[in-house]
């Protein structure tokens, strides 16, 4: 790929601490929030906790391979107008200056429909508040911006996406990122999906893997009082050896790049 156009600058400290403290907010306010007249302001609040053997960003592990309690918060104004937050436990490999824990999300953008195809044009910030860092070094945390389409076609809906990141995680340089898929709903209430995405990275031993492709095929079904179970099938192009190496600690690679079944209990409220 050519060399990347700086397009956003890096955000400012202030602004960073701002946009962590808008979302730690999120997510403890909106059940008092839910229960006021919002539809007279034209709001759509939705909150969807979960609860999974794993947390999977892009295919790889970011619990370490161990379970993941999440929740995601979405206001939506009648416009299209949008902010969000997402929360969920957090592990990568340790040491003394990677000591994540959680990982806190903003998101902020715009949803319209243009010629029968849904848009979603966004912000999006990932923080991992509490983590250290060595001295001179750098936080994991990172921006992107985002594009997302879906277009609904009988019982299949079509799904696109590209984001782009100035500084990827760990300060990796650009970070490109392509996906598509679809959706199919199947008799019995199942849904079917299925989904592949590339990630390239510019500075690939910051970030700790070769650019790579993932990919998924799943079901899932709501089964009981709006809980839905999704069971799948993910899985990288990525090498053990190629995993995230650390000298003297796991010189071979890690796991988390691995392929899985990833099992998920969720509701949407």
């Amino acid at each position: 790929m050519s060399k990347p156009h700086r397009l956003f600058a890096r955000p400012a400290a202030a602004l960073r601490t701002a946009l962590v403290a808008a979302a730690t907010l999120v997510l403890p306010a909106l059940p008092a929030l839910a229960q006021t007249n919002i539809e007279s302001a034209g709001l759509t609040v939705t909150l969807t906790p979960a609860i999974s053997n794993d947390y999977l960003f892009r295919g790889i592990s970011q619990t370490r391979n161990n379970w993941a309690f999440q929740g995601a918060a979405d206001i939506q104004h009648e416009s299209g107008f949008y902010i969000g937050a997402f929360i969920s436990n957090a592990k990568f490999l340790a040491n003394p200056y990677n000591d994540t824990r959680q990982e806190l999300d903003a998101m902020a953008g715009y949803r319209f429909e243009l010629a029968g195809v849904a848009l979603d044009v966004g912000y999006i910030g990932y923080f991992y508040p509490g983590q250290g860092k060595a001295p001179g070094g750098q936080l994991n945390e990172y921006h992107e911006a985002s594009v997302k389409a879906s277009y609904t076609i009988d019982t299949v809906k079509l799904l696109a996406a590209i984001n782009y990141s100035p500084n990827f995680f760990g300060r990796s340089g650009a970070g490109y990122y392509i996906e598509g898929g679809a959706d199919v709903t199947l008799p019995y209430a199942l849904t079917a999906s299925a989904r592949v995405g590339h990630q390239w990275i510019e500075r690939n031993t910051f970030f700790g893997t070769p650019d790579y492709l993932w990919y998924s095929v799943g079901v899932s079904r709501e089964i009981y009082a709006g809980v839905t179970a999704a069971v799948g099938w993910y899985g990288t192009t990525i090498d053990k050896k190629d995993c995230a190496p650390v000298v003297d600690r796991a010189d071979g690679g890690q796991r988390a790049c691995d392929g899985r079944v990833l099992f998920t209990l969720s509701r949407i409220f």
